[in-house]
């Protein structure tokens, strides 16, 4: 047995016991896996440090490095993570339905763990407390692979949570780190079929792509964020303005942050000169089609590549339109189904978007920067699902889970 098979082998045992521990004993271990992580402050801010360092040699840009950052307040944040999972509903063990049929058997529907789940990621290290904290409140055991440059911070970080599962008499095994980055492991990680239940890639386009082509793992794909904020004819500019600022500039390293506009015609001429003073402010790009930059100099004229772009950077690409059937049109050709927003004082408009728009979060007067599971009142997210089975959208505890029937008789027989 390799180095991943016995850590397979060592996930589905954690499993069996994760599959039967109560409520209380869960979330009295997500307390002590805080405390922990708290208590290991020193440690994990050093191995990080040491990962930020290597990240700047190496000429990583700005926004991936402050991804990959941790600091104080990200680090209660991350205990406080898991808190919050600790004072959610445990979905485990709920009845869905419970039918009595003709013959008399009962049948219902439980909620049931999935078992073992596998994640690859990149950068962000508050991933592995979330990740954690979410398969072990919905009863699975874990394996994490994060990328190389983080691997020093996801160490220390793990070294804190397994102590906090010891602290509370539960099986450490539950969370499991392959400390190997090598392209070969997690090529064979990808395959470990008799041991992982899900697989879940979350990072760059370029790892789920692999992942999505490589794996023999039932897979969900998590999202790259190509996010547009549509601005509509009827729109309020100063809204607007406030909404594309924030979802572009808040944090550029992160999924749900805008990363093209599309402009209604008939407000073009007016808002664009507006729209180009308060991100030029910001020091954001504007790669733009013929119309924009015929409106603002400024502007860079956009390649087709533009529009599909995920930057993670200070550019952001603008497109004209003539109507909001055009808007929706563009969106659906280039966006990663992941998070789109119209501004508009136009029910209907707002309506039309919000049925039209094929993506996992589609918002009305708002920012892309919500698409977030703690936004949504999960506690944390494992993920953002841009696929259409199983899971859509942040993924909490209840898309950790799954269903199975439970039947009783009282001695009934099929003729």
């Amino acid at each position: 047995m390799n180095y991943l098979e016995q850590m397979g082998s060592n996930a589905k045992k954690a499993a069996t016991n994760l599959n039967i521990y109560m409520q209380e004993e869960k979330n009295k271990a997500l307390k002590a896996c805080a405390e922990a992580l708290l208590e290991a402050k020193t440690q994990i801010m050093a191995a990080n440090e040491n990962d930020v360092e290597v990240a700047d040699k190496i000429g990583i840009k700005s926004s991936l490095i402050d991804r990959l950052r941790l600091t104080p307040e990200r680090l209660q944040g991350m205990a406080d993570g898991l808190l919050e999972i600790s004072a959610l509903p445990d979905p485990i063990g709920e009845v869905l339905s419970m039918t009595v049929r003709p013959n008399g058997l009962t049948i219902g529907q439980k909620v049931v763990p999935l078992g073992v789940i596998g994640i690859i990621y990149e950068s962000r290290p508050n991933v592995t407390a979330d990740a954690f904290g979410l398969c072990f409140k919905s009863g699975n055991a874990v394996i994490l692979r994060g990328g190389s440059d983080a691997i020093n911070s996801n160490k220390a970080i793990v070294k804190a949570l397994r102590q906090g599962l010891k602290n509370a008499g539960c099986i450490e095994d539950a969370l499991q780190l392959i400390e190997d980055t090598s392209r070969e492991v997690v090529h064979d990680f990808m395959r470990l079929n008799d041991y992982i239940d899900l697989l879940i890639p979350r990072g760059g386009a370029g790892l789920i792509k692999s992942v999505k082509e490589n794996a023999t793992i039932p897979v969900i794909e998590t999202g790259t964020g190509n996010c547009h904020v549509y601005v509509d004819e009827f729109a309020d500019f100063s809204m607007a303005l406030e909404i594309i600022d924030n979802a572009k500039t808040q944090r550029l390293g992160v999924c749900n942050a805008c990363e093209s506009l599309v402009i209604h015609e008939k407000i073009s001429m007016e808002f664009i000169p507006f729209l180009y003073e308060r991100l030029h402010a910001k020091g954001v790009e504007i790669r733009s089609d013929e119309r924009g930059c015929a409106i603002s100099s400024g502007c860079v004229p956009a390649t087709e590549e533009d529009y599909g772009t995920e930057y993670l950077d200070k550019i952001i690409s603008l497109k004209v339109v003539d109507s909001i059937e055009e808007a929706i049109a563009h969106i659906n050709n280039y966006n990663t189904k992941h998070s789109e927003a119209i501004i508009t004082k136009d029910y209907n408009h707002a309506l039309k978007f919000l049925n039209e728009i094929d993506a996992a979060a589609v918002y009305v007067n708002a920012s892309t920067r919500f698409t977030d599971g703690n936004e949504f009142g999960f506690g944390a997210e494992i993920g953002i699902s841009t696929q259409k089975l199983h899971a859509r959208g942040p993924m909490g505890l209840k898309a950790l889970t799954t269903t199975k029937y439970i039947i009783f008789g009282n001695g009934q027989i099929r003729h």
